[in-house]
């Protein structure tokens, strides 16, 4: 087998350039990206990026890069609407877009148990998290964002940790249609199919859920 040797003057570039990235990601955090229009994230996620639950802002903290990444080009070309995040994401580059959403995965965040489907569900907001409603088309939650809710890979977000406020509003955006950066309108269909009263109860029970550690 035949290695490949790397000239140490090389490596040495190469571990600088990603120590440099590691630092304007989390420079654009913590300031803001080059243009003035991309304001501090901190500032409405908060300095840890767990988010600011009273006024709505989102958990950031632990996402996958590739979904941070998507959500951002999403408001940059409007696929997503937020009067606040479409003329952040419009400013900032797309060296900007990667440095942070790298940055935002790797941010500690808290541990969820890994709830699935064979636990007991008490109530409507673990019964269509943990059972769904399938009378409807509707999949428990867990069958996409994995068991407590915990997102799996670039597709599918984190539910737990966030607050029920976001959680209610981005259900009842997909109902509305003011959301619809979802693959094949999965997420509209679920929305549509939902009570206010449901809506409510699975975002509690995400919400809610209790945290075992911070993990790194």
């Amino acid at each position: 087998m035949k290695f490949t040797r790397w000239p140490l003057a090389g490596v040495t570039a190469l571990l600088l350039t990603m120590q440099a990235q590691a630092a304007d990601g989390q420079k654009i955090y913590a300031q803001g990206g080059a243009n003035p229009a991309a304001m501090a994230c901190g500032t409405c996620h908060g300095a840890d990026a767990m988010g600011m639950a009273a006024a709505g802002f989102p958990r950031l903290a632990g996402i996958s890069a590739g979904y941070t990444r998507k959500q951002l080009a999403d408001f940059r070309s409007g696929t997503r609407a937020n009067p606040i995040m479409q003329p952040i994401a419009a400013a900032l580059s797309d060296e900007e877009i990667q440095a942070v959403s790298a940055t935002l995965e790797d941010m500690p965040t808290q541990s969820y148990a890994m709830i699935g489907r064979a636990e007991k569900a008490e109530g409507v907001g673990a019964a269509l998290a943990l059972r769904g409603a399938w009378e409807r088309n509707v999949p428990e939650c867990v069958a996409c964002h994995g068991p407590g809710g915990v997102g799996v890979g670039e597709g599918f977000p984190p539910l737990a940790g966030q607050s029920a406020q976001y959680l209610s509003g981005q259900l009842n955006a997909w109902r509305q249609g003011a959301r619809k950066n979802d693959p094949n309108d999965l997420m509209g269909h679920i929305a549509r199919s939902m009570t206010d009263a449901e809506i409510q109860a699975v975002s509690e029970y995400f919400a809610n859920l209790v945290h075992t550690e911070v993990s790194q």
